[in-house]
């Protein structure tokens, strides 16, 4: 018997072979948050009776069924492969790092047709039951990171499912020895693709990165659920980069609108030999919208840069993880 309140709560995801076919957790995560929840619409039967004041319940239907929501998470070295991969839309076999133990995964941003997952939450009764809520065809809409000055990296998944199925076991939570990544452990580099260097005076990064779709393929034969979402617009990169005005790198960037590659870096733990867990993400090109420096005060100049990220027209811009894990 769990406890009973969010003490008990578990959420375990797999990925789907078949878009909205149920699959069973092959992953537990730990996570700060979560709001995914069925969404019903529904008609109800307004034809006139003598002497009917209400409508009848029988004549209500369930027309159209969904889930929706969002799940934050601290960002940690084991166990984001699968949401990473759902985010960015590259198929991902991680490789074996030289002889170590070490494995690396490249997610590379590409179309996400193919990328769905079930989402299996926990959520416990106050008498310590635990009711199994199984989100299939959960498709990730966007993934926003963010780290701050002795803060840890977070992330921010945004869902759009196909369905809530309640008839399922709820699975048996298991989980790995898992570390966060941490501001203590953060780099922030930029220049020249491949040739970056580190930008000085970085308090806090946040990268959100949005994958546009249709989410209302509704259709005849379907009984009231969606087709798998399609992308529909261009994908959106944008972030903010809070700094105090030691040099006038990004300034300048932003005054000559100039592109520069941005990477942005979390190095951990020793796995073995020289590989280290390892959380990064690479932007090849990157333009400054706005947040030149400004005097305000008698303190120090603390300029925010927000940014959008482009395609350089070569390199794509990709999230890469090394870990311990040899399969996602």
């Amino acid at each position: 018997m769990a406890i009973g309140s969010g003490l008990g709560a578990q959420l375990g995801i797999a990925a789907e072979t078949t878009y909205g076919t149920y699959k069973a957790p092959t992953q537990f995560i730990e996570f700060t948050k979560e709001s995914l929840a069925l969404k019903k619409t529904t008609a109800q039967s307004a034809g006139i009776a003598a002497g009917r004041l209400l409508a009848l319940s029988s004549r209500r239907v369930v027309t159209r069924r969904e889930a929706q929501g969002t799940v934050d998470i601290e960002v940690t070295n084991l166990g984001m492969g699968l949401l990473i991969q759902a985010l960015m839309g590259t198929t991902v076999t991680p490789v074996k790092q030289a002889t170590s133990t070490a494995y690396l995964q490249t997610h590379t941003l590409a179309d996400t047709r193919g990328k769905s997952l079930t989402i299996q939450k926990g959520v416990p009764l106050t008498n310590g039951t635990v009711t199994p809520k199984s989100f299939t065809g959960c498709k990730v809409t966007s993934g926003e990171f963010e780290c701050e000055a002795g803060g840890m990296l977070t992330g921010s998944f945004e869902f759009d499912g196909k369905d809530c199925d309640e008839a399922q076991i709820l699975a048996a939570a298991s989980y790995s020895n898992m570390r966060p990544f941490h501001f203590g452990q953060m780099a922030l580099k930029s220049g020249a693709f491949g040739s970056e260097t580190a930008l000085d005076g970085i308090r806090k990064v946040s990268c959100k990165i949005e994958r546009p779709q249709d989410v209302e393929r509704f259709y005849a034969n379907q009984s009231a659920l969606k087709k798998e979402p399609v992308a529909n617009d261009q994908v959106k990169i944008t972030g903010s980069l809070e700094s105090d005005y030691v040099a006038t790198t990004l300034d300048d960037l932003h005054t000559s609108d100039g592109a520069t590659s941005l990477v942005w870096e979390f190095t951990g733990a020793l796995i073995e030999s020289t590989y280290n867990d390892t959380f990064r993400i690479t932007l090849p090109a990157v333009k400054l919208d706005e947040g030149p420096p400004v005097v305000d005060g008698f303190g120090v100049v603390k300029p925010t840069f927000n940014y959008s990220a482009l395609y350089d027209g070569t390199n794509q811009p990709k999230i890469e993880i090394i870990s311990a894990e040899a399969a996602l």
